[in-house]
């Protein structure tokens, strides 16, 4: 796989980054859409670390784009973006965050029963079935199973991140890859309870623009809260009728994506 993606005719001011950990492709439609105004890059994360994800983010930046970037995260890539403009402030002009996870542990713990309880009972279940064959590595030695389960895990728990879907967008077509999820979520989970993640906001020059839909299970307050006090330039936008992936959904696309193309 490439690094990087390339979308609209170069410079590249502009980078995108996916979720997961471990899902690349995902934000395929925004760099799309956006590559009409400027050139777009949509680096694609394969390190199974997170110290691996932040030298890897910040090569392509440095590599392919025109520093310093705008960069637009996207949940997990919110957080890596977040790493990246805090170890490397002269690369990043701004720095966009998108259904950004929670940065306190206290914000973090309904998420799970948040989406569960949204589902069918049939889709909780299977939900269910499939977490914990993710956590039993008796149950699925192969790593291609793995990405497979998580693949499956992701699409049911697309229903519950999502408010009113476009159609055709109702579920997710990127990859998926466990060993990069697992192996990066847990780091930065870690860096989350001991508060160093927040922390990371006081060597972040650049401004700060949180971007998040009130149906997101991720709760809004676990990032407006935190970051209003740790970000010196810092915006909050909270879009109505909105869930986790803002560029699906009908009542709320149009004005994300104008709220992109001002910032960008």
């Amino acid at each position: 796989m490439s690094p990087v993606r390339k979308w609209g005719a170069g410079p590249y001011p502009v980078a995108v980054v996916h979720g997961g950990p471990g899902a690349p492709g995902e934000m395929a439609a925004v760099a799309r859409e956006l590559s009409s105004v400027k050139g777009i890059l949509e680096p694609l994360q394969t390190a199974t670390t997170l110290d691996g994800q932040v030298r890897e983010l910040m090569q392509v930046l440095e590599k392919d784009g025109m520093p310093p970037v705008t960069l637009v995260g996207f949940s997990w890539g919110a957080f890596l973006s977040w790493m990246v403009a805090a170890r490397y402030p002269a690369l990043v002009k701004k720095l966009i965050l998108v259904g950004c996870p929670p940065f306190e542990d206290q914000y973090a713990q309904a998420i799970t029963k948040t989406r569960l309880d949204r589902l069918k009972p049939e889709e909780c279940r299977q939900a269910q079935d499939l977490m914990k064959s993710l956590e039993n590595p008796g149950n699925a030695n192969d790593p291609t199973d793995r990405d497979l389960l998580l693949a499956r895990l992701g699409g049911l728990l697309s229903h519950a991140d999502t408010c009113d879907a476009f159609a055709a967008a109702d579920n997710p077509s990127f990859y998926c890859q466990y060993d990069v999820f697992k192996g990066v979520w847990d780091e930065a989970c870690e860096l989350r309870r001991a508060k160093i993640l927040l922390a990371m906001g006081q060597k972040i020059a650049c401004p700060v623009l949180a971007i998040h839909g009130d149906y997101d299970p991720h709760p809004a307050e676990g990032v407006e809260v935190p970051l209003e006090k740790n970000v010196k330039d810092f915006r909050f936008v909270l879009l109505p009728r909105c869930g986790h992936r803002p560029w699906i959904e009908r009542n709320a696309a149009e004005n994300f994506y104008r709220i992109l193309v001002e910032e960008i």
